[in-house]
């Protein structure tokens, strides 16, 4: 799920749909109109899955997709080999996750261990522990 939003109004640490994975804003330069052209921004951004560094130029006046971030606390019931079994503190429903590429928090993740992952566009990342 994305909303879209105005180039214009994006700041950095912001999130953004870029070639269809949602980056997160480290860079944005915005240039000034000049005597044939409108304004444009450069936004360098980052994949909150994939850690790939993307980069794009629009004018301030498009619109781009934002990712609607669904944040949520989970405790780990199972660790497997390469994912971890949660379950959702509010609704109660089991999901898989990723194990995260971070060795200090994947050492920390152990059954019973409360948990903040996020949902985007049908994905989940874990990122910190309670």
């Amino acid at each position: 799920m994305s909303k879209p939003a105005s180039v214009g109004s994006l700041r950095e640490g912001r999130y953004i749909i870029v070639d269809g994975e949602p980056c997160r804003i480290v860079g944005l330069t915005k240039s000034k109109p000049g005597k044939h052209g409108s304004a444009k921004a450069r936004i360098v951004a980052i994949g909150i899955f994939d850690g790939a560094k993307r980069s794009f130029v629009k004018p301030v006046d498009a619109n781009v997709e934002v990712p609607m971030i669904n944040k949520r606390a989970g405790q780990v019931f199972s660790v497997m080999s390469s994912s971890v079994q949660i379950m959702d503190l509010e609704t109660y429903e089991y999901l898989d996750a990723p194990l995260p590429e971070d060795e200090s928090l994947k050492a920390k993740i152990v059954s019973g261990v409360e948990i903040e992952y996020w949902r985007i566009m049908g994905r989940v990342k874990i990122l910190r522990i309670k």
